[in-house]
């Protein structure tokens, strides 16, 4: 599967809900299973984000409706990147 990193900040309504952000991201979980993806990690974050996501997925298609789906409940924006691991790199790499 592949790996995304996707770095969310909270809405004006998501930061009034911040104590409940912990339950949030075990919901977050769920819907990541049930799409076929795996958040891997959360992390509460200081500076630009507010939120740190590890995750997989079986495709981009799959990483943007689960973030769209994220984003309707209105408590965060989220910034989705697609991440390399090492030998993925070097695969691409030996194309050049």
């Amino acid at each position: 599967m592949a790996q995304y990193i996707i770095l969310l900040n909270w809405t004006d309504q998501g930061v009034r809900g911040a104590k409940e952000s912990v339950k949030r991201a075990a919901s977050a979980r769920q819907a990541f299973e049930k799409a076929g993806a795996k958040l891997t990690q959360a992390l509460w974050t200081i500076g630009a984000y507010d939120l740190v996501l590890t995750a997989e997925a079986p495709s981009d298609e799959v990483i943007a409706a689960i973030c769209l789906q994220l984003g309707m409940l209105g408590n965060v924006r989220t910034n989705i990147m697609r991440a390399f691991t090492e030998s993925e790199m070097e695969k691409m790499l030996a194309k050049l």
